[in-house]
Parts: structure tokens; sequence; C-alpha cells
């Protein structure tokens, strides 16, 4: 998983007791103390989780399989929700690359020709 620097505003006493939590010797920086924070609202919403899911693949960040693993769903639920939501994903090859691709991945298992 990557990192990635990001600003953040945090008003008066959320601030305060991020520092304190810091301090109790909960976390031991505030980046760590914010992923916590994030993981723990993305498992309290589902809803939300979904929705990153979708986003997620839709940009093509992530396959269909770990959007569902993302979200909580199996792979037909999670293909039902994209579906439901018109996530639509653009693959950059053509259908043309995709066949080749697929006769290249058959060639090198020994099962094509």
């Amino acid at each position: 998983m990557s990192a990635s620097a990001m600003s953040l505003y945090l008003p008066g006493l959320l601030r305060e007791q991020l520092v304190a939590a810091q301090e109790a010797g909960f976390y031991s920086s505030e980046a760590e103390f914010v992923a916590d924070a994030v993981r723990t609202l993305l498992a309290a919403r589902p809803d939300m989780r979904l929705a990153a899911a979708c986003r997620l693949y839709v940009r093509g960040v992530v396959s269909v399989g770990k959007a569902a693993e993302m979200a909580g769903l199996d792979l037909i639920s999670m293909k039902r929700a994209l579906h439901e939501r018109n996530a639509v994903r653009v693959a950059p090859e053509s259908v043309a690359d995709t066949a080749a691709m697929a006769r290249a991945a058959l060639r090198a298992a020994g099962r094509f020709a």
C-alpha cells in the first residue's frame, strides 16, 4: 500500500483529542491516528465502504474482486451493486488486445497452440 502526503485541518477540540491520544501512547503519529480513524469509520459505515469500492473500481485503482473484498460483498453482489450504480469502467485495452493477451496466457500455460 502506498502512502501519500495530505494536509489536514482539525478544529480546536478534535485536534486536541488527536494530540492527547498520541501523548497517551495510543498512536505514534498523527498519520497512524488518522489511518485508524478512517478504517474505523469505514468499518462502521458499509454504505461508505461500498461507495468507495465502486469509485475505486471505476477509476481503475482496484479490480472487481478487490472492490468486492473492500465492500464486504461476494463477487456477484459487487457486480450487482456496480450495475445498480451505473458504474462503468473502460479498459485501456481494445477487444483485440484482450484477446491477444488471453491467447498468450493460454499458450504460456500450454493450453493453446
